[in-house]
């Protein structure tokens, strides 16, 4: 498995945290699993073989970092998303950009335009192409307002 799996393995379950009364570790817990992938294998090809070690390490990093920094993340996301609130922002492409976000902000190892080329490929697969460049522009200007760029 290579990290655009599991970067967008843990856009899914960021999206689930939206939903769950688990927190990040029992969602984790239950979700990287054998079972929960061979149900999911057929519907998503991402989830077509279990992570390894290091995969599965870099998912919980990015999940459980999302959940404690979601407000932070969601609170960015709005910034940057010119006159749209955050409950109007598609819940895919909100989970979205809070893994690239959170890549961004808390991980220096990942080049902010890596985090944002993955971002944007992964919501190719999920959004359409109007979602997709808006997904683009919030990210970019993220980057210009918030870092150094890389």
């Amino acid at each position: 498995m290579i990290r655009n799996v599991a970067r967008e393995i843990a856009m899914h379950l960021s999206f689930e945290l939206s939903f769950t009364s688990l927190s990040a570790g029992e969602l984790l817990e239950q979700r990287i699993s054998g079972p929960h992938f061979e149900m999911l294998a057929p519907e998503y090809e991402v989830y077509g073989e279990l992570p390894g070690p290091s995969q599965r390490d870099y998912i919980c990093k990015l999940v459980k970092g999302i959940a404690a920094h979601g407000y932070e993340l969601d609170q960015y996301i709005e910034k940057y998303a010119k006159g749209w609130r955050f409950e109007r922002i598609p819940l895919v492409a909100g989970a979205i950009m809070r893994v690239a976000m959170y890549e961004i902000l808390y991980m220096p190892e990942i080049p902010n335009g890596a985090a944002i080329n993955e971002a944007v490929e992964i919501a190719k697969k999920y959004e359409d192409p109007d979602v997709v460049r808006f997904i683009n522009g919030i990210l970019g200007s993220f980057v210009r307002g918030e870092t150094e760029e890389k």
